[in-house]
């Protein structure tokens, strides 16, 4: 799938260079973060290596122009390859989503040049890290009620609160932080830039989770935090249109996320059945194996078109909203489901750590979670339903 100059122009076809690209990254994929995945998902440690070695192939800030230290990639092309990453390393391609969906996409389109230079630009070319930090233990798929504060002082911001559930919190360089400036309410929230280092910023210990060992998740702590004026993103009060806007982006990622879990599954499940005997045939020749197998593969084929769409419609400049939050939406249910297959095809060896699906189911489930639950996905995309028959 490429982009044309006609908005009706979206074809199948990938460019020479789209293919490369891609061909690339499965490469360096399948060859430096496929064979470390299981030791990081043990040990728990955050995948700096890994990251410094996709930021020498610009994933880092893919889709940034190069002006401000990017790629320049188009979307479907990184796409593509974001589900390459996660194919190989789940907890990886998480990182590289928030990073190139959420704080990148969010100076790139909101801020300013100054903003751009100083903070996008090392962003982009890999040399930090960025987080997105929006929801609170009080405040998930209702971010409208979130409560960390921003009061005016001095010549610009004290922030004073806490943020749940922040991928590379402890580990990022730049936060971009959701604060509540005014009232209640959506209207009330702006949108900040934050170092790490600055004085009164802390973090909680890595969560304990199911899956996704090597991607940290923390509470931020901001006691007096402060932040001068230059440093906030847009106008005060668009904090949350900003934040939720760039959530559109970032759906596309953790789709192909999920679609990466959910083929590598496929993968070592066919691998298995062609290779596991019982009963004097292998898996593969019973019926209840290779129905399997084939709703699996259509499954993911047919969330990698939706995702797919997603893309190109946000290289055409077309609104892509709804299409974003149905990838989501039906790639996580995929990865989930298929993952969960893949560990029914391998049997009891699938129960087992010494075999990858285990650790892929865990992976999976997040991606029906994180970003939007599914159930806010179905809110989104009936509200784009109905809102279309008028």
């Amino acid at each position: 799938m490429t982009v044309t100059d006609a908005p009706t122009g979206m074809t199948f076809a990938l460019s020479d260079d789209q293919r490369l690209i891609v061909q690339h990254v499965r490469e360096y994929a399948r060859a430096e973060l496929a064979p470390k995945a299981a030791a990081y998902d043990r040990s728990g440690e955050y995948p700096r290596e890994q990251l410094r070695g996709l930021a020498d192939l610009g994933l880092l800030g893919a889709t940034v122009p190069e002006r401000w230290g990017g790629a320049g990639l188009d979307s479907v092309t990184y796409a593509l390859c974001l589900e390459e990453i996660a194919a190989a390393d789940a907890s990886v391609a998480v990182i590289v989503s928030v990073q190139n969906g959420l704080p990148e996409q969010m100076i790139l389109r909101y801020g300013t040049d100054e903003q751009r230079g100083q903070y996008l630009k090392p962003l982009a070319e890999g040399r930090h890290i960025g987080a997105f930090c929006l929801t609170e233990s009080g405040a998930g798929s209702d971010a409208a009620s979130l409560t960390l504060q921003a009061r005016q002082g001095g010549d610009g911001w004290v922030l004073n609160g806490t943020k749940a559930w922040i991928t590379s919190g402890g580990q990022a360089d730049t936060y971009l932080v959701m604060a509540r400036t005014g009232g209640a309410g959506a209207r009330g929230v702006s949108c900040f830039i934050v170092e790490n280092g600055t004085p009164g910023l802390s973090f909680g210990k890595p969560e304990e989770k199911m899956g996704l060992h090597a991607a940290h998740t923390t509470t931020v702590t901001f006691e007096d935090v402060q932040v001068p004026q230059a440093n906030m993103v847009g106008e005060e009060g668009q904090g949350l249109i900003i934040a939720l806007a760039s959530l559109d982006a970032g759906r596309i990622g953790i789709a192909m996320q999920a679609i990466g879990i959910a083929r590598a599954a496929l993968d070592h499940a066919a691998r298995y059945a062609s290779e596991r005997e019982q009963f004097g045939k292998k898996l593969r020749e019973f019926e209840g194996v290779s129905f399997k197998i084939a709703r699996m593969a259509a499954r993911i084929e047919s969330a990698r078109l939706v995702a797919l769409k997603a893309a190109w419609l946000k290289d055409a400049g077309q609104p892509y909203g709804k299409e974003a939050s149905m990838a989501k939406l039906l790639a996580s249910e995929a990865a989930v489901d298929v993952t969960r297959d893949a560990i029914q095809i391998f049997g009891g060896n699938g129960y087992s750590r010494e075999y990858p699906v285990e650790r892929l189911y865990r992976d999976a489930k997040v991606t029906e979670i994180y970003e939007g639950t599914s159930e806010i996905q179905q809110l989104v995309i009936s509200r784009a339903v109905f809102n279309e028959l008028t």
